[in-house]
């Protein structure tokens, strides 16, 4: 197998091979500075960190506040001081080793200053600033204002030409590096286009290679890509490894940190997926951001994807786009109106016992059982996203 050279990140010489950020609490101060301590690049998540008393208990994130802006507040408050901590802890484990990064959600609420009140705080203990969850203009000239590295999540180099010209241009020289975070195969929300299919994956080296094209037109030749998504083997990662078409590389850990002994989550997951097969994760649609996600099938996304199949959509008034089939449902009949191809089914998933028809804002209708109706799936605690 290839030797993995380090290179300089934040003037350091580290390996290529980095944390991926896993948000609320799961990628904290003592998974990154363990990373950075084995001369890699941590990575702890900025949303919803946990902090502690002075005498190292946990503080549950209770919220007080009467409206929503005072509870919005509390929440900005928690993640600035749960920040704080977590950097402070990365360093102290790292023990000067490695690099630290924070990572943020570019589209959650309080990220620009939630940001500024933890790097005012401890901006010296952090290294670089990952930030995906949209198009993080702005979070190029908030790292240059406290002099740190940033490294954009993108899932193509359309993506990022949008953002060099808009914004990294002007803060070239700290651009650390860019992560292609793999629509198909990685973790959590995926930055699938309405062009892309989720069903029909493309192949990662492609899309990568796009990608350093785009960056090369802009002198970037030696600015790394790190690959995020479905790395868990190196050696399955061979020819990316000193490839002079694809310029430097460094390889994102998502799911593997997981098990460590330095991961939070508890042990009942760690074993479940040391024992997951391909078709026990899921690319699902369910999340209300509107994103695809990647997610271990449990009995709530079951519960989810049978609620999908049993849907149709519906009109109130006869005629529009060819909603003209009579569905009557309830205790009065109250009509309501279908496409024809839909009839059948509807009235199947009724005389199966799915009487009762959950309207959504989408302008459809879910069918369930009386019992369900008034019972909303309930997630399993600590229901894992990978």
């Amino acid at each position: 197998m290839k030797a993995l050279n380090s290179f300089k990140m934040f003037g350091k010489d580290v390996l290529p091979l980095v944390e991926g950020g896993k948000g609320v609490a799961i990628s904290n101060g003592t998974t990154a500075g363990a990373w950075a301590k084995a001369g890699g690049i941590g990575t702890f998540s900025c949303v919803n960190p946990d902090s502690y008393a002075e005498d190292g208990t946990y503080i549950a994130q209770v919220y007080h506040g009467k409206t929503r802006r005072e509870r919005f507040e509390e929440l900005k408050t928690y993640a600035i001081r749960g920040g704080i901590e977590q950097a402070k802890i990365a360093r102290h484990v790292s023990g000067g080793e490695g690099r630290i990064h924070m990572n943020v959600l570019w589209e959650a609420g309080g990220t620009v200053p939630i940001l500024h009140g933890v790097l005012e705080e401890v901006g010296v203990l952090i290294h670089g600033i990952t930030c995906g969850a949209g198009m993080p203009y702005k979070v190029a000239e908030i790292a240059a204002q406290y002099g740190i590295n940033y490294y954009p999540i993108v899932s193509s180099g359309r993506a990022f030409n949008a953002l060099w010209r808009r914004a990294y241009k002007n803060y070239a020289d700290l651009l650390g590096g860019v992560v292609y975070e793999d629509p198909w195969l990685a973790g959590g929300h995926n930055g699938l286009s309405n062009a892309e299919d989720p069903k029909i994956p493309q192949d990662p080296y492609g899309r990568v290679l796009d990608l350093r094209k785009v960056m090369n037109g802009y002198g970037l030749n030696r600015v790394p890509i790190v690959m995020a998504g479905g790395v868990w083997f190196l050696r399955d990662w061979q020819d990316w490894i000193d490839n002079d078409e694809l310029g430097p590389i460094a390889f994102q850990f998502g799911s593997r940190p997981l098990l460590t002994q330095e991961s939070p989550i508890l042990q009942e997951w760690k074993d479940r997926l040391l024992n997951l097969q391909e078709d026990d994760i899921l690319l699902q649609q369910f999340s209300p951001t509107g994103f695809y996600s990647s997610a271990v099938r449990n009995p709530f996304l079951k519960d989810l994807v049978e609620r999908s199949e049993r849907q149709v959509e519906y009109r109130a008034k006869p005629g529009e786009e060819g909603f003209t089939a009579k569905l009557a449902l309830g205790p009065r009949a109250r009509v309501h109106y279908v496409k024809p191809e839909d009839l059948p089914r509807a009235q199947a998933w009724i005389d199966a016992g799915q009487s009762e028809a959950m309207k959504t804002p989408d302008g459809t209708m879910v069918f369930v059982t009386p019992q369900r109706r008034n019972r909303s799936p309930q997630p399993r605690p600590n229901a894992c996203v990978v």
